[in-house]
């Protein structure tokens, strides 16, 4: 095993926040040039052949840079990178036509990457990202016209949804993996220098048995488009028969290849099976062994997970120490973030502290307790273990401010619906702001404008 491209990396260093080489200040751009410089270095200590170069650069918005001033920038930077490559290497150049930018990607498509390669000379080719495209993209074409032109350079290996997911190649579109390996054999990339490498990232699968399986679709893609019977697809197409031209590629990609790779690996005195024989090999177990990250100081306690009670009375908690910084932050009697509210309210009438649903009670001007005090506060058993009824239970505490007597209806009683508060009818009024937050107060609970009571007879 050796070393075979080298990657650059110019894209997650703080200072590449609005480009490397594309840079509009130049010591940012020097300092990503520099970068390039030393991983020719590299190449020459390591025997590596290819530097291989994916920019980031771009812009999200209109206007935020001169778009044809970046592509001078760009050409600048890989002349003098070019310039330093010695006998034998090769630059292979990577596109992407979006993300992380959005507006205007520097390099997006294979058409600015060959003309960038074409003006630099022979030793600058083209990278095809199977991912970088967009959704409908003809890959195999822009394969086909690289190798017809001399400037395929390589391949990065992937399978995509959407955008650049980076997914296990052939797991998403076999058929098209199946096509590019098609045009790859009938321009002759098998035999030529073109590097074939996986750029792919997995997350939630074991990456080793990943890269196993992408390197076993792959060898499946590429015996079914030697399979292809390029004497009868060419008599075919030159005939103009549409189906049996179509027939001939189908028949070799329905074809089931798998017994004849297995015989191969037999042959070459490799195990038919790859990823059994990886599985039995114990490896995965060996590297989970060796590979413990990190150690607990002495005398730490190992951190178990809370149960949903737990966090909700921590939740709640922390509720109510935010309701009394803000409320110290704000002033005496501020207990939530709606200042406005409690101003229209009146000093000292501070609404009670969000506990995540709404309680019948602040309607009778009582506030319900915490999420975490509710558990305390349930009424005290009697004999036999039936909870003991208050004598004012079931009453509304709530009376008339202008009659003095008791409401008719318990607010307690009352639909979910009635229980909103009446809507503004001038949002920009204060007089109506105040008659709206009247509701929690002697205003009635409908959402009609209460009558004018006429005072008690003596």
């Amino acid at each position: 095993m050796k070393l075979g491209t080298i990657n650059s990396n110019t894209f997650q260093d703080d200072a590449y926040r609005l480009g490397s080489v594309c840079h509009p200040e130049a010591s940012v751009r020097r300092k990503a040039v520099d970068h390039l410089l030393e991983c020719v270095d590299i190449m020459d200590a390591t025997g590596s052949a290819d530097l291989k170069l994916w920019f980031a650069d771009g812009t999200n918005y209109p206007g935020q840079d001169d778009i044809r001033a970046r592509q001078d920038r760009l050409a600048e930077a890989l002349a003098e990178v070019y310039g330093r490559l010695g006998d034998g290497q090769r630059m292979l150049l990577e596109y992407k036509f979006f993300e992380p930018a959005f507006y205007a990607t520097d390099v997006p498509d294979w058409g600015t990457a060959y003309a960038h390669c074409l003006k630099l000379g022979p030793k600058a080719q083209v990278v095809v990202d199977t991912g970088h495209h967009a959704p409908g993209t003809n890959i195999e074409f822009i394969v086909a016209t690289l190798l017809r032109e001399g400037k395929l350079g390589g391949f990065d290996f992937n399978s995509r949804f959407y955008a650049d997911d980076d997914l296990m190649v052939g797991s998403a579109d076999p058929f098209q993996l199946f096509r590019i390996m098609y045009e790859v054999v009938r321009g002759g990339g098998l035999g030529s220098e073109v590097a074939f490498m996986l750029d792919q990232c997995h997350n939630i699968e074991a990456k080793i048995p990943a890269i196993i399986r992408s390197v076993m679709n792959v060898q499946e893609a590429t015996a079914k488009a030697l399979l292809v019977d390029r004497s009868a697809l060419a008599a075919a197409q030159a005939a103009g028969d549409v189906l049996e031209a179509n027939a001939v590629l189908m028949d070799a990609y329905n074809t089931d290849v798998r017994p004849l790779l297995r015989e191969v690996r037999e042959e070459t005195g490799l195990d038919p099976d790859p990823v059994a024989a990886y599985r039995a090999s114990g490896w995965a177990e060996k590297i989970v062994a060796e590979r413990v990250g990190g150690s607990r100081p002495a005398g730490a306690r190992e951190r178990r997970p809370r149960s949903r009670r737990s966090r909700a009375r921590g939740r709640s908690l922390r509720q109510s120490r935010t309701g009394g910084a803000l409320s110290a932050a704000r002033g005496p009697g501020v207990s939530r973030p709606t200042a406005r509210v409690s101003a229209a309210r009146g000093r000292g009438a501070s609404s009670p502290p969000f506990t995540g649903r709404r309680s019948p009670l602040a309607d009778c001007g009582q506030s319900s307790p915490p999420l975490a005090d509710r558990r305390s506060s349930s009424p005290p058993l009697a004999a036999g273990g039936r909870p003991r009824r208050s004598r004012t239970a079931g009453r509304c505490p709530r009376r008339s401010r202008a009659t003095g007597r008791r409401e008719r209806r318990c607010p307690l009683r009352r639909s979910r619906a009635s229980a909103r508060p009446a809507p503004l009818e001038e949002p920009h009024s204060p007089s109506s702001l105040t008659q709206g937050l009247e509701v929690h107060g002697t205003a009635s609970r409908s959402r009609r404008t209460p009558r004018p009571v006429a005072p008690a007879r003596r």
